[in-house]
């Protein structure tokens, strides 16, 4: 890999970013392509909606345990040897899942895709960060955002037409030949040398990690379903809290440790973790809600759902590059409070959606909404990053996105939460309400029709209030933002620094 020695002196190596992007672009793609295929999925392989939705879950789980060791893993081996190993893994796992026929086979599989996947984001990221100088590393952070962004807001679209018109395996069929593609090319072009570094992997570490953050992860995912007071539900978020404060603390007291927690101490670094978690948790009340909106409230098809996300997806896919460079001109303040405005304000109008609520008011809003996260995510993220000194860029890589999953995850299982027991409450009082207003005694017609209304108008107002919470956090990230700083690169206090006699020597050979 490209050492911090020479980020400033080479030409950044855009051959290997390339083959990197195209890599990373399928793995996030693939994050979001299976969503809108689970009822089909469900149907063709006889499984519960619980049992099915391990496919998201465990893909999720396992990026959760994995991330975290990626820190080690990027010090440790080259980036020939992690990407072949990673997009190996995604690979097979795609193969083995566009020909499974149980679902057993296909959990396996999404798992195998997943250790591939937690990969190649990381990674990716540290070798932008060691090929650019801070100054330049907006722009090329503007390319990332694309991906990271872009492509798992276009999975659900491609996902809807593909089941139109094939089997859902074709998701993964299509997805086969594009890695093994990618594979070959990253095998025959992808060359880097790298020092062999004295580094172990401490297994403990390891273990409490993969309980900590697995548990967490797993948690907040099954209480959307499950409910916050299920055993399975806060049993295993109490044992991840204590192995994650356990993991921290050994961390803090290893001389190399797998993770280095202590790059909290550079206050940008830390500022802009806060806001990225606080972003992800509001980031996933539209794309989790509005689907559901669109499709259980107003029986707008799933290639349809798809649809009106697209020009959000592309609108973020085209200034990513822009905000990139605007970072690398103006810093990341006016630009994160700018999109956390237009975010906050378009999650207050998605507050008050009605029945009626017209399908391009929705698709402008949204795309007003991703117009917004796409000035916040990585101009917060690329200022925070430019602070950490070039040895704990893979530590800062690996917490970032440590952090995104599970404070996904985390926002994702509180809308939900917030969104059903919302419901309930208000499926009560309009209940209520409407036998109130009754003169005669209802046939069993009219009780069913009422029901249904009551139904579709509890859930719509639980939606609505799940998105006001979303305002809320979003807040939080508009006042953060108001903090942040251009960072400049801190010293390093473990490098050695030239005393003046090699100085003049150096100038002597140079010269």
């Amino acid at each position: 890999m490209m050492g911090s020695s020479n980020v400033n002196n080479n030409r950044p190596p855009y051959g290997i970013l390339a083959i990197l992007m195209i890599g990373a672009f399928i793995s996030m793609l693939n994050e979001t392509l299976l969503n809108v295929a689970l009822p089909s999925i469900m149907k063709d392989l006889d499984v519960e909606t619980s049992t099915v939705q391990w496919l998201s879950t465990g893909y999720m789980l396992v990026n959760g345990i994995m991330i975290p060791a990626t820190a080690f893993l990027i010090q440790k081996y080259s980036v020939r040897g992690l990407f072949l190993t990673a997009i190996s893994l995604f690979t097979i796992g795609t193969f083995l899942a566009g020909f499974s026929t149980a679902f057993p086979v296909l959990l396996v599989a999404r798992l195998i895709q997943a250790s591939g996947s937690a990969i190649m984001m990381p990674l990716l990221m540290n070798v932008m960060l060691t090929s650019f100088p801070p100054e330049k590393r907006g722009g090329a952070m503007g390319l990332f955002g694309l991906i990271f962004i872009f492509a798992p807001a276009v999975g659900p679209t491609l996902s809807g037409w593909m089941l139109e018109h094939f089997d859902w395996r074709m998701l993964f069929h299509f997805v086969s030949p594009i890695a093994v593609i990618v594979l070959l090319i990253g095998f025959f072009l992808l060359k880097d040398k790298k020092e062999k570094v004295d580094i172990r992997l401490d297994l403990l570490s390891l273990l409490l990690s993969s309980v900590g953050f697995g548990g967490l992860l797993y948690g907040f995912s099954s209480a959307g379903n499950k409910g916050w007071d299920s055993p399975q539900v806060y049993v295993t978020i109490i044992v991840g809290a204590i192995s994650l404060i356990a993991f921290i603390f050994r961390q803090l007291r290893l001389e190399k440790p797998m993770l280095e927690f202590r790059i909290y101490k550079y206050p940008m670094f830390a500022l802009s973790s806060a806001i990225s978690v606080v972003i992800s948790m509001a980031m996933f009340s539209a794309m989790l809600l509005l689907p559901i909106y669109v499709q259980t409230i107003r029986g707008i098809s799933p290639m349809k759902s798809g649809l009106m996300m697209l020009p959000g997806a592309i609108l973020m896919g085209i200034m990513s590059p822009i905000t990139g460079k605007l970072f690398d001109k103006i810093g990341g303040r006016i630009l994160a409070v700018i999109g956390l405005t237009i975010t906050v304000l378009t999650s207050y109008f998605f507050s008050k959606l009605t029945l009626d609520t017209s399908y391009a008011h929705l698709i402008l809003l949204y795309s007003a909404r991703m117009f917004g996260m796409s000035m916040v995510m990585m101009p917060v993220m690329t200022n925070g990053l430019n602070q950490l000194p070039a040895r704990f860029y893979p530590h800062g890589t690996a917490m970032n996105s440590t952090l995104q999953q599970v404070s996904g995850a985390i926002g994702s299982a509180l809308l939900v939460t917030i969104m059903t027991s919302r419901t309930k409450a208000h499926a009560t009082d309009l209940a209520a309400s409407a036998m109130k207003h009754l003169t005669e005694k209802p046939t069993p017609a009219i009780l069913a029709e009422m029901k249904q209304q009551v139904a579709m108008k509890a859930m719509l107002e639980g939606i609505n209030d799940s998105f006001v919470v979303s305002v809320g956090i979003a807040c939080i990230a508009l006042v953060l933002a108001l903090f942040i700083k251009r960072a400049k690169q801190a010293e390093d206090p473990n490098e050695v620094k030239p005393t003046d006699q090699q100085k003049i020597v150096k100038k002597l050979v140079e010269n």
